[in-house]
Protein backbone atom coordinates (compact mmCIF):
# COMPACT_ATOMS: atom_id res chain seq x y z
CA UNK A 1 0.00 0.00 0.00
CA UNK A 2 3.00 2.34 -0.28
CA UNK A 3 5.03 4.35 2.20
CA UNK A 4 3.55 4.81 5.66
CA UNK A 5 2.47 8.40 6.32
CA UNK A 6 3.49 10.38 9.38
CA UNK A 7 -0.10 10.53 10.65
CA UNK A 8 -0.60 6.78 10.49
CA UNK A 9 2.82 6.26 12.05
CA UNK A 10 1.84 8.54 14.94
CA UNK A 11 -1.45 6.69 15.47
CA UNK A 12 0.40 3.37 15.48
CA UNK A 13 2.89 4.65 18.05
CA UNK A 14 0.18 6.03 20.34
CA UNK A 15 -1.71 2.74 20.22
CA UNK A 16 1.44 0.77 21.05
CA UNK A 17 2.28 3.14 23.93
CA UNK A 18 -1.20 2.69 25.36
CA UNK A 19 -0.91 -1.08 24.98
CA UNK A 20 2.45 -1.21 26.76
CA UNK A 21 1.00 1.03 29.46
CA UNK A 22 -1.92 -1.36 29.81
CA UNK A 23 0.46 -4.28 30.31
CA UNK A 24 2.19 -2.26 33.02
CA UNK A 25 -0.84 -0.82 34.83
CA UNK A 26 -3.24 -3.70 34.26
CA UNK A 27 -6.78 -3.17 35.56
CA UNK A 28 -6.01 0.43 36.51
CA UNK A 29 -5.48 1.32 32.85
CA UNK A 30 -8.78 -0.27 31.84
CA UNK A 31 -10.60 1.43 34.71
CA UNK A 32 -9.27 4.84 33.65
CA UNK A 33 -9.16 4.67 29.86
CA UNK A 34 -11.58 2.00 28.60
CA UNK A 35 -15.11 3.23 27.85
CA UNK A 36 -17.57 2.16 30.55
CA UNK A 37 -21.34 2.35 30.40
CA UNK A 38 -22.35 5.76 31.82
CA UNK A 39 -24.17 4.15 34.77
CA UNK A 40 -20.91 2.51 35.86
CA UNK A 41 -18.90 4.43 38.47
CA UNK A 42 -15.76 4.01 36.32
CA UNK A 43 -17.21 6.11 33.48
CA UNK A 44 -15.34 9.33 32.66
CA UNK A 45 -15.98 11.65 29.72
CA UNK A 46 -12.42 11.35 28.36
CA UNK A 47 -12.95 7.62 27.80
CA UNK A 48 -14.94 8.49 24.67
CA UNK A 49 -11.54 9.21 23.07
CA UNK A 50 -9.05 7.16 25.09
CA UNK A 51 -10.85 3.85 24.52
CA UNK A 52 -9.86 4.11 20.83
CA UNK A 53 -6.24 3.53 21.85
CA UNK A 54 -6.89 0.67 24.28
CA UNK A 55 -6.74 -3.00 23.29
CA UNK A 56 -7.55 -6.18 25.15
CA UNK A 57 -4.69 -8.39 24.02
CA UNK A 58 -1.89 -8.83 21.48
CA UNK A 59 -4.15 -10.31 18.80
CA UNK A 60 -6.61 -7.43 19.16
CA UNK A 61 -4.02 -4.70 18.66
CA UNK A 62 -2.14 -6.61 15.94
CA UNK A 63 -5.11 -6.94 13.59
CA UNK A 64 -6.30 -3.39 14.21
CA UNK A 65 -2.86 -1.92 13.61
CA UNK A 66 -2.29 -4.14 10.59
CA UNK A 67 -5.51 -2.82 9.02
CA UNK A 68 -4.52 0.76 9.88
CA UNK A 69 -1.10 0.20 8.31
CA UNK A 70 -2.52 -1.42 5.16
CA UNK A 71 -5.28 1.10 4.44
CA UNK A 72 -4.56 4.24 6.47
CA UNK A 73 -1.61 5.63 4.53
CA UNK A 74 -3.30 4.98 1.21
CA UNK A 75 -6.39 6.87 2.38
CA UNK A 76 -4.40 9.78 3.81
CA UNK A 77 -2.44 10.15 0.58
CA UNK A 78 -5.76 10.24 -1.30
CA UNK A 79 -7.79 12.66 0.81
CA UNK A 80 -5.21 14.56 2.88
CA UNK A 81 -4.31 14.54 6.56
CA UNK A 82 -7.17 16.67 7.89
CA UNK A 83 -9.91 14.69 6.20
CA UNK A 84 -8.27 11.40 7.10
CA UNK A 85 -8.16 12.38 10.78
CA UNK A 86 -11.74 13.61 10.58
CA UNK A 87 -12.91 10.25 9.26
CA UNK A 88 -10.81 8.33 11.79
CA UNK A 89 -12.09 10.14 14.87
CA UNK A 90 -15.64 10.77 13.70
CA UNK A 91 -15.96 7.06 12.89
CA UNK A 92 -14.59 6.29 16.35
CA UNK A 93 -17.25 8.55 17.88
CA UNK A 94 -19.90 6.97 15.67
CA UNK A 95 -18.81 3.60 17.01
CA UNK A 96 -19.32 4.93 20.56
CA UNK A 97 -22.82 6.18 19.73
CA UNK A 98 -23.93 2.89 18.14
CA UNK A 99 -22.39 0.68 20.84
CA UNK A 100 -23.73 2.74 23.75
CA UNK A 101 -27.19 2.74 22.20
CA UNK A 102 -27.03 -1.04 21.88
CA UNK A 103 -25.74 -1.32 25.45
CA UNK A 104 -28.55 0.93 26.66
CA UNK A 105 -31.11 -1.46 25.17
CA UNK A 106 -29.31 -4.34 26.92
CA UNK A 107 -29.23 -2.49 30.23
CA UNK A 108 -32.71 -0.99 30.52
CA UNK A 109 -34.98 -4.09 30.62
CA UNK A 110 -33.08 -5.55 33.58
CA UNK A 111 -32.75 -2.18 35.27
CA UNK A 112 -36.48 -1.53 34.89
CA UNK A 113 -37.27 -5.00 36.32
CA UNK A 114 -35.33 -4.12 39.48
CA UNK A 115 -37.05 -0.72 39.67
CA UNK A 116 -40.47 -2.35 39.25
CA UNK A 117 -39.61 -4.77 42.05
CA UNK A 118 -39.17 -1.81 44.40
CA UNK A 119 -35.40 -1.25 44.46
CA UNK A 120 -34.00 2.27 44.26
CA UNK A 121 -31.31 3.27 41.75
CA UNK A 122 -28.53 3.35 44.40
CA UNK A 123 -29.58 -0.08 45.70
CA UNK A 124 -29.36 -1.55 42.21
CA UNK A 125 -25.92 -0.11 41.57
CA UNK A 126 -24.72 -1.28 45.00
CA UNK A 127 -25.65 -4.82 43.96
CA UNK A 128 -23.19 -4.61 41.07
CA UNK A 129 -20.51 -2.94 43.14
CA UNK A 130 -20.68 -5.76 45.67
CA UNK A 131 -21.48 -3.35 48.50
CA UNK A 132 -25.16 -4.27 48.96
CA UNK A 133 -26.64 -6.23 51.87
CA UNK A 134 -30.01 -6.63 50.16
CA UNK A 135 -31.55 -10.10 50.08
CA UNK A 136 -32.88 -10.38 46.54
CA UNK A 137 -35.00 -13.41 47.41
CA UNK A 138 -37.40 -11.07 49.18
CA UNK A 139 -38.05 -9.18 45.91
CA UNK A 140 -40.12 -10.34 42.96
CA UNK A 141 -37.80 -9.70 40.00
CA UNK A 142 -39.90 -10.18 36.87
CA UNK A 143 -37.10 -10.80 34.36
CA UNK A 144 -35.56 -13.80 32.62
CA UNK A 145 -32.01 -14.98 33.29
CA UNK A 146 -31.03 -13.68 29.84
CA UNK A 147 -32.35 -10.21 30.63
CA UNK A 148 -30.45 -10.12 33.91
CA UNK A 149 -27.31 -11.45 32.21
CA UNK A 150 -27.51 -8.73 29.53
CA UNK A 151 -28.05 -6.16 32.27
CA UNK A 152 -24.93 -7.28 34.11
CA UNK A 153 -22.84 -7.45 30.93
CA UNK A 154 -23.86 -3.93 29.95
CA UNK A 155 -22.81 -2.61 33.33
CA UNK A 156 -19.56 -4.53 33.72
CA UNK A 157 -18.13 -4.78 30.18
CA UNK A 158 -16.00 -1.85 28.95
CA UNK A 159 -15.48 -0.95 25.30
CA UNK A 160 -11.90 -0.87 23.99
CA UNK A 161 -10.18 -0.77 20.63
CA UNK A 162 -9.58 1.22 17.46
CA UNK A 163 -11.89 -1.04 15.46
CA UNK A 164 -14.68 1.52 15.05
CA UNK A 165 -12.30 4.16 13.73
CA UNK A 166 -10.59 1.66 11.43
CA UNK A 167 -13.89 0.37 10.07
CA UNK A 168 -14.65 3.97 9.16
CA UNK A 169 -11.39 4.11 7.22
CA UNK A 170 -12.19 0.79 5.51
CA UNK A 171 -15.67 1.96 4.51
CA UNK A 172 -14.22 5.22 3.16
CA UNK A 173 -11.63 3.20 1.22
CA UNK A 174 -14.40 1.16 -0.38
CA UNK A 175 -16.10 4.39 -1.51
CA UNK A 176 -12.94 5.87 -3.03
CA UNK A 177 -11.59 2.63 -4.53
CA UNK A 178 -14.63 0.35 -4.93
CA UNK A 179 -13.13 -1.77 -7.70
CA UNK A 180 -9.57 -2.06 -6.40
CA UNK A 181 -8.72 -5.78 -6.10
CA UNK A 182 -7.75 -6.90 -2.59
CA UNK A 183 -6.45 -10.23 -1.38
CA UNK A 184 -7.42 -12.08 1.76
CA UNK A 185 -4.55 -13.67 3.64
CA UNK A 186 -3.96 -17.24 2.37
CA UNK A 187 -6.59 -16.84 -0.39
CA UNK A 188 -4.88 -15.97 -3.71
CA UNK A 189 -8.06 -14.72 -5.36
CA UNK A 190 -8.59 -10.96 -5.81
CA UNK A 191 -11.84 -9.52 -4.44
CA UNK A 192 -12.98 -5.99 -5.22
CA UNK A 193 -12.83 -3.66 -2.22
CA UNK A 194 -16.56 -2.94 -2.29
CA UNK A 195 -17.35 -6.65 -2.04
CA UNK A 196 -14.71 -7.60 0.53
CA UNK A 197 -15.30 -4.66 2.88
CA UNK A 198 -19.05 -4.68 2.24
CA UNK A 199 -19.19 -8.41 2.98
CA UNK A 200 -17.35 -7.94 6.26
CA UNK A 201 -19.84 -5.20 7.18
CA UNK A 202 -22.76 -7.55 6.48
CA UNK A 203 -21.21 -10.24 8.69
CA UNK A 204 -20.95 -7.67 11.49
CA UNK A 205 -24.52 -6.52 10.92
CA UNK A 206 -25.78 -10.11 11.10
CA UNK A 207 -23.75 -10.75 14.25
CA UNK A 208 -25.01 -7.56 15.87
CA UNK A 209 -28.66 -8.33 15.13
CA UNK A 210 -28.51 -12.04 15.99
CA UNK A 211 -26.16 -11.67 18.95
CA UNK A 212 -23.78 -14.36 17.72
CA UNK A 213 -20.33 -14.00 16.19
CA UNK A 214 -19.79 -15.23 12.63
CA UNK A 215 -16.15 -14.13 12.39
CA UNK A 216 -13.82 -13.63 15.34
CA UNK A 217 -14.35 -14.00 19.09
CA UNK A 218 -17.74 -13.71 20.80
CA UNK A 219 -16.87 -10.53 22.72
CA UNK A 220 -16.54 -8.34 19.61
CA UNK A 221 -18.43 -5.02 19.78
CA UNK A 222 -20.23 -5.51 16.47
CA UNK A 223 -22.32 -2.36 16.78
CA UNK A 224 -19.15 -0.32 17.22
CA UNK A 225 -17.87 -1.72 13.91
CA UNK A 226 -21.21 -0.94 12.27
CA UNK A 227 -21.29 2.59 13.66
CA UNK A 228 -17.76 3.35 12.50
CA UNK A 229 -18.42 1.95 9.03
CA UNK A 230 -21.67 3.90 8.64
CA UNK A 231 -20.01 7.20 9.56
CA UNK A 232 -16.98 6.52 7.34
CA UNK A 233 -19.17 5.56 4.39
CA UNK A 234 -21.58 8.50 4.67
CA UNK A 235 -18.78 11.03 5.16
CA UNK A 236 -16.74 9.81 2.20
CA UNK A 237 -19.79 9.41 0.00
CA UNK A 238 -20.73 13.03 0.70
CA UNK A 239 -17.20 14.27 0.00
CA UNK A 240 -16.95 12.23 -3.17
CA UNK A 241 -20.28 13.55 -4.40
CA UNK A 242 -19.54 17.21 -3.63
CA UNK A 243 -15.78 17.77 -3.51
CA UNK A 244 -14.10 15.40 -5.91
CA UNK A 245 -11.36 16.49 -8.25
CA UNK A 246 -9.18 14.29 -10.39
CA UNK A 247 -6.02 14.86 -8.39
CA UNK A 248 -6.77 15.14 -4.68
CA UNK A 249 -9.39 15.78 -2.03
CA UNK A 250 -9.11 19.36 -0.77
Amino acid sequence: MGRITDTVKTLLIINVIFFVGTLTLGDTAFRLFALWFPKNENFQIWQIITHMFMHGNTTHIFFNMFALYMFGSHMENSIGQKKFLFIYFSAGLGAVAFQLLFTYFQFMPGYQAFIDAGLANDQILDLFRGTSTINLSSYDIDASEKVIENFKDAYHTPMVGASGAIFGVLAAFAVVYPNLPLYLMFIPVPIKAKYLIGGYFLFDLYSGIMGEAVLGPSNVAHWAHIGGAVIGFITMWYWKKNSFNQNRWN
